[in-house]
């Protein structure tokens, strides 16, 4: 009995030979209008003109080419189907290895612009992030120098700014009035001693001028040292008599960081009842993962970003040899006098990372493919080619060449894609013609 499907089968293999002869048909069709396509920007080859008469300059007609799809081409000016933009005028070439000739009134036209290899400084950019600190070093602790009951405190808040000689609390400490005591003895003393001891109108000059300079010391001492306010002490000696409760000043100035007491409470001598930061430098905490530690060392250039968008210069200072999770914190020291960042803010920061010498060209002169990185290498007279390059660091505008073209070279930086392209359009049409 004869299979019940082979008349279906035998259909079926009609079809997909028709289907078959077609598609070798268009592909036939397809060679032919390239090969015979009119158009401007050419391939070159070393062979002899006669091998190929189909591609003499007299036959050649203009072409026209989208600057942003390479691929859109046709013989008569418009504007492109994809992006709407107008159609470029390509150049006439001759047949050269896989290169383009480009005439310079096209070139001008197509915006292109060469630069040249040169010989400079590079290193590798670590873009992250850090954290202004209040630097460590410049932060100042308030203690008092008596014993005593705080009770009352002239600063409220973290972040008052502080100014050296500003009333910071008072305090009753019965050590402190026993001081006061001595020093109006001392006053009293010299007083008494003036006035017993017989001068000359010579020598009543010099005992007075020692005793003075005796009692202004006690009372800088008094200020400077044991910090009690200026009215205070004006208070003790109008009055003749000691203060239950004395006022203390800041010995320097600074932003309030830290407060550790608050009024009634008793201050030791061990505990501090502030602390006072100096903003006018600051540490920039930066963050980074232990694989980017490996590529920087203390003294690297360092850019910090502020709220404004202006660089500010520093360096690596210190890196923190200790991780914490899985991230280790490098530092870079600013003077904040002219930059006033605040403490606590996060900013952007970049690195730059092993700098060396190398071989540089502008980062725009480099064309990304699926085969590579490559670049269009000026031949001179208008002639281009397409020359894979391996490269290295990348920073900014700049990237380094390792291998595939010598130093002073001339590249194209600008209009390169076009150019490419249409090397690659006509490398494929020979493919095509040899074939």
């Amino acid at each position: 009995m004869p299979p019940l499907f082979s008349n279906r089968n035998k259909v079926n293999m009609t079809r997909k030979q028709i289907a078959v002869s077609a598609f070798l048909i268009a592909v036939a069709l397809l060679a032919f209008l390239l090969v015979t396509r009119p158009g401007r920007l050419n391939s070159h080859h070393d062979a002899p003109a006669n091998a190929l008469p189909s591609f003499n300059k007299s036959t050649l007609n203009k072409i026209w080419v989208c600057p942003m799809h390479p691929e859109i081409t046709q013989d008569h000016p418009g504007t492109c189907p994809i992006c709407g933009m107008k159609l470029v005028e390509a150049s006439t070439s001759d047949i050269h290895e896989h290169g383009v000739h480009v005439d310079s009134a096209t070139q001008q036209r197509l915006g292109v612009r060469l630069a040249r290899v040169k010989q400079g400084v590079i290193g590798q950019e670590i873009q992250t992030y850090g954290n202004i600190a209040v630097a460590e070093n410049t932060t100042f602790s308030v203690h008092p120098k008596y014993e005593g009951w705080i009770k009352k405190m002239y600063v409220h808040a973290v972040g008052e700014k502080v100014r050296a000689g500003q009333v910071l609390y008072e305090i009753y400490s019965p050590e402190l009035i026993n001081r006061q005591r001595t020093y109006l003895s001392s006053i009293d003393r010299r007083k008494q001693l003036l006035e017993s001891i017989p001068t000359t109108a010579d020598t009543e000059s010099d005992y007075v001028m020692e005793l003075t300079m005796d009692a202004a010391e006690d009372r800088d001492k008094l200020y400077s040292e044991e910090g009690v306010s200026v009215e205070s002490i004006k208070h003790i000696e109008e009055k003749k008599q000691a203060s239950d409760v004395v006022q203390i000043v800041a010995e320097r100035s600074g932003v309030v960081s830290q407060i550790n007491v608050k009024e009634g409470s008793f201050a030791s001598q061990a505990n501090s009842i502030i602390v006072l930061a100096d903003t006018s430098k600051v540490w920039v905490n930066i963050v980074l993962y232990p694989d980017q530690v490996a590529q920087i060392k203390v003294g690297d250039a360092v850019t910090i970003t502020d709220s404004a968008g202006h660089g500010i210069p520093s360096r690596i200072s210190l890196i923190n040899p200790l991780a914490n999770n899985n991230k280790i914190v490098a530092r870079a020291e600013l003077d904040n006098t002219r930059y006033h960042l605040s403490p606590g803010t996060f900013t952007d920061v970049t690195i730059q990372a092993q700098a060396h010498e190398a071989m540089l060209l502008p980062r725009a002169s480099v064309i990304y493919t699926g085969q590579g990185k490559m670049v269009m290498l000026s031949r001179g007279d208008g002639h281009f080619l397409p020359v894979p390059v391996e490269t290295g660091v990348e920073n900014g505008d700049w990237i380094e060449i390792i291998d595939g073209i010598q130093n002073e070279s001339e590249v194209v930086v600008n209009g390169q894609f076009l150019l490419d392209s249409a090397a690659s359009m006509s490398a494929t049409t020979e493919r095509m013609r040899s074939n």
